[in-house]
């Protein structure tokens, strides 16, 4: 299931926070609840499992493409739920090998959505052209978890930031950030992508372009040489300071 700003989309949001029971699915046309008593008898139910400790998350190349079969989004990340519940954090990572790839390529827009077995989970990323320049302009995310309790209800996680400049890049080029970027997407949850590097609408042969970092990466390349050029600069200081006290005492001694 996606997020979306439709009232119908809320509603169902709060049919499956409240009433066990209930997942919901995602077609092409809209999102639909899907009742326990619909699902195939004996088949297996798929529940993400919270974890009361931070690991890191497996990072996976996902490639979506047109129907002529070009590339039109390309992401590789490590995907990480955090989620704040009675005042604790529990995590969750994204399985790559249980993820399905869903989405549309568009001219202008180009959704990347991401979901687990019986939609227990979704990550959607909604990219926009203008200009010269791709960003990221909505992600919307829910997590339907086990409870974390015994006795706990069933209860999704969702959330959504809207109207977003994110990873903004120049069409052909992509978004590289190894340090990670943490996402507020709902008091309650927040989305961790770490490594990322993301690329929409022009892929040529499906191969990222020339890399434009984060300003994360950026300050830890540049910092480290910063400060290794002020500790020389302080030494060179030190010693010259040094020899131009030496060299005027000896003055001073020829004098006499």
């Amino acid at each position: 299931m996606v997020l979306n700003h439709h009232t119908s989309g809320w509603y169902l949001f709060f049919l499956a926070a409240f009433i066990p029971g209930v997942y919901l699915q995602r077609n092409d046309s809209s999102i639909e609840p899907v009742l326990d008593s619909e699902l195939p008898s004996g088949a297996e139910i798929y529940r993400p499992v919270l974890q009361p400790s931070e690991t890191v998350a497996t990072p996976e190349t996902y490639m979506l493409k047109n129907p002529l079969g070009m590339p039109c989004i390309k992401a590789t990340m490590g995907a990480e739920y955090i989620v704040t519940e009675s005042k604790k954090t529990w995590y969750f990572n994204l399985e790559p090998s249980r993820v399905r790839i869903s989405g549309s390529c568009g001219k202008e827009v180009a959704v990347l959505i991401l979901t687990l077995p019986n939609n227990a989970s979704s990550l959607q990323f909604t990219f926009r052209k203008e200009n010269k320049v791709f960003y990221v302009t909505d992600l919307t995310a829910h997590l339907f978890p086990q409870p974390v309790c015994k006795g706990c209800f069933n209860k999704t996680y969702s959330g959504v930031m809207g109207h977003e400049n994110l990873f903004e890049t120049a069409n052909g080029q992509s978004f590289k950030c190894k340090s990670g970027f943490l996402l507020l997407a709902s008091s309650e949850l927040k989305i961790k992508l770490v490594p990322l590097q993301i690329q929409a609408f022009s892929i040529p042969k499906g191969q990222y372009g020339k890399e434009v970092e984060c300003l994360a990466d950026h300050n830890k390349r540049i910092i480290p040489i910063i400060t290794g050029s002020i500790v020389v600069g302080v030494i060179l200081i030190i010693v010259l300071s040094f020899l131009l006290i030496r060299e005027r005492r000896r003055q001073g001694y020829a004098r006499l």
